[in-house]
């Protein structure tokens, strides 16, 4: 059942015989599968347009409103949830600007489940079973025991994340109903799992690089995000590269992220006075001032963003070279301004991957941006769905006739 919504939702509405031709199942095993995902409210059955003789085929359509997951991200200097449905539509969307260095994380929390309190009316009042919740956070996240190890940028230290938000979503509750299920994770590793595309090749094997206030990264092998053995894989922005470098958050010198995280691009493009640092602007507007400034050829910001770029070139040129990967995508804020550092990337990779062609990397720019860790975590709630449809029936909003 599983295989057959993944179909669905890469592929789009199509016949019971070519789903089941496509997903290697017998004809009348799809069929029953199909009837069976009908009666969850996860697909509909509508005759195709008749074409010839004969009886008309049944097409199947993935009906996307009917359950949707919640992802959430706590950065430095903003919060955001995100409600998607099974299709990857937008149910609800929220952004908040915070700072997060002088906040307390029980501060960040409060406004967070706040935020996410929202999502979850706005998604039942859309008639949508919600399937999970999970939170992206800039920092080391412990998989088994869902804490938060290491946030270097935020100053946390094992912080109980998840139960943290369970407590406060229940105290907030205005109805008996159970929550859905909470779960914590890395926010680059969450982008990544917005870029995976079944349909590219490429993208299989590839390198996510999450431009924020410093810079996350993921790995992605044979089409999955390599989580690493507990989990603290991709931690790139750490990676040194300029030992006679600025201090990074973490409290060693010369990281990746101190010379390509948007704390150094606004330092490079940008006086102390400038609009652009006033803390009041969230992202979205800074981003827009600078992407202004480039298309105007202002030369300040023109040759920062080619100084960001070269870096970021540099240590993508270190994991071209260890992992030769199809892709490396250019996410985060680093996609709001692709058009003008990708050119420098690309250099870099051609002048330090020993590989003909570097490797055969192409670098792409992320359709998503500084949305894609949100988008993600809405994406990995929904993973239980996908992977058992029946667990539906054990979720709370399908007994309170919401369908």
């Amino acid at each position: 059942m599983g295989l057959l919504l993944r179909a669905l939702r890469d592929g789009g509405p199509r016949s019971r015989g070519r789903l089941a031709e496509e997903t290697g199942l017998t004809r009348t095993v799809a069929a029953g599968l199909v009837d069976e995902l009908a009666e969850l409210g996860l697909v509909s059955c509508e005759d195709a347009d008749r074409r010839g003789a004969g009886r008309p085929g049944v097409k199947v359509r993935l009906v996307g409103r009917s359950v949707c997951g919640i992802g959430a991200e706590i950065n430095v200097d903003h919060l955001a949830v995100v409600a998607l449905d099974l299709a990857g539509s937008v149910i609800a969307e929220f952004r908040l600007g915070i700072d997060g260095r002088r906040l307390s994380p029980e501060g960040v929390l409060a406004e967070l489940a706040g935020l996410v309190t929202d999502a979850l009316a706005e998604a039942r009042t859309a008639g949508a079973t919600v399937a999970g919740i999970t939170v992206g956070v800039a920092g080391l996240v412990d998989t088994a025991t869902q804490r938060v190890t290491l946030a270097p940028n935020l100053g946390w230290r094992e912080i109980d994340v998840a139960e943290d938000v369970r407590g406060r979503l229940a105290a907030m509750a205005t109805t008996a109903e159970p929550l859905p299920p909470v779960q914590v994770a890395n926010e680059a590793t969450l982008a990544a799992t917005a870029e995976l595309d079944p349909t590219d090749a490429d993208r299989a094997d590839m390198v996510v690089l999450y431009g924020e206030v410093g810079l996350g990264g993921a790995i992605v092998s044979g089409g999955r995000v390599a989580p690493g053995r507990h989990g603290w894989a991709g931690e790139i922005g750490h990676l040194p590269v300029d030992p006679r470098g600025r201090l990074c958050g973490c409290g060693r010198t010369g990281c990746w992220e101190t010379v390509v995280g948007l704390r150094a691009l606004l330092e490079a493009a940008t006086d102390p006075d400038d609009p652009i640092r006033d803390p009041a602007l969230n992202l979205e507007e800074r981003l827009a001032t600078l992407v202004e400034r480039a298309r105007l050829a202002d030369g300040r910001t023109l040759a920062a963003l080619g100084e960001i770029g070269t870096w970021l070139g540099t240590g993508a040129a270190v994991l071209v070279n260890t992992l030769n990967p199809g892709t490396v995508v250019l996410s985060g804020y680093f996609a709001a301004l692709g058009e003008w550092l990708r050119p420098a990337v690309e250099a870099r990779l051609a002048a330090d991957v020993l590989a003909p062609r570097a490797g055969g990397t192409r670098v792409a720019i992320s359709a998503f941006g500084p949305t894609a860790a949100v988008r993600g975590g809405a994406l990995v709630s929904l993973e239980p769905v996908l992977s058992d449809p029946t667990a539906l029936a054990d979720l709370p909003e399908l007994h309170g006739g919401s369908r």
